[in-house]
């Protein structure tokens, strides 16, 4: 299923941009506009695929940890370059700060990097101008804290517990627009308590939001129950009982 998923997407996204890029040929300017609006729907479904796809490797617990040590610097400068042509022209800042007296962690750096992006593309679809800011700094009892920063919309305070809930979306005119698929946050949270961390938003109407990621420096051994939070395991422990 995900060979055959993925493959036809790649194939829609791969030919629709060949017509963008006029390989074979000239488009009208109505014709270039209904194949873009092709191109962008691919890419969001195969986003969503793959969302799905990590979400259900995560709750069948096949997800699989790469341990190694990395230098969080480079891991933020990796972050930089990725997202700096979405950046460029647009009336959002981007700002990655260097660490804070943090310099090397052992984790999966794919995962982090994957945690940190899906903050920063949601930073970037909620925040129409102003500042996009990710920055890292040594915390309590060795670990890292990333946190990624916006002047967004915000989120009403009633709803900020909804977020992390799969296929949930904040009620807005933004939402309306960009047409997120609720999968990003859920996906994120579990990724972080995977690694042994969890995840935390504070946020105000009009102001903007934080997304403040606490990961161990030192990843401890997979467990089975990662991505289920303390009620959650409480639960079948009562069960199993």
């Amino acid at each position: 299923m995900t060979h055959e998923l993925r493959t036809l997407l790649n194939g829609m996204i791969s030919l629709t941009h060949l017509l963008l890029d006029r390989t074979d040929g000239d488009l009208t300017p109505e014709q270039f506009k209904q194949v873009q609006l092709i191109h962008k729907s691919a890419i969001s479904l195969s986003e969503m695929v793959n969302d799905l796809l990590d979400l259900a490797k995560i709750e069948a617990g096949k997800t699989t940890l790469r341990l190694s040590e990395f230098a969080i610097g480079d891991l933020l400068a990796t972050l930089r370059g990725v997202f700096r042509p979405l950046f460029s022209a647009g009336a959002v800042t981007l700002e990655i700060d260097d660490p804070v007296d943090v310099h090397m962690m052992c984790s999966d750096e794919g995962k982090v990097t994957q945690i940190l992006r899906n903050l920063v593309s949601n930073a970037l679809k909620f925040t129409e101008s102003g500042l996009v800011r990710v920055s890292a700094e040594a915390g309590l009892n060795t670990t890292v804290t990333f946190t990624v920063a916006d002047t967004g919309i915000g989120i009403p305070a009633d709803q900020i517990d909804a977020i992390f809930d799969d296929f949930t979306q904040v009620e807005s005119a933004v939402q309306r627009r960009v047409h997120g698929t609720g999968l990003g946050l859920p996906l994120t949270r579990k990724l972080c308590r995977i690694l042994g961390g969890d995840i935390k938003v504070t946020s105000h109407i009009g102001v903007g939001s934080t997304f403040a990621v606490t990961l161990p420096l030192n990843c401890p051994e997979q467990s089975s129950d990662a991505a289920e939070s303390p009620d959650e395991q409480m639960a079948k422990e009562s069960t199993n009982v």
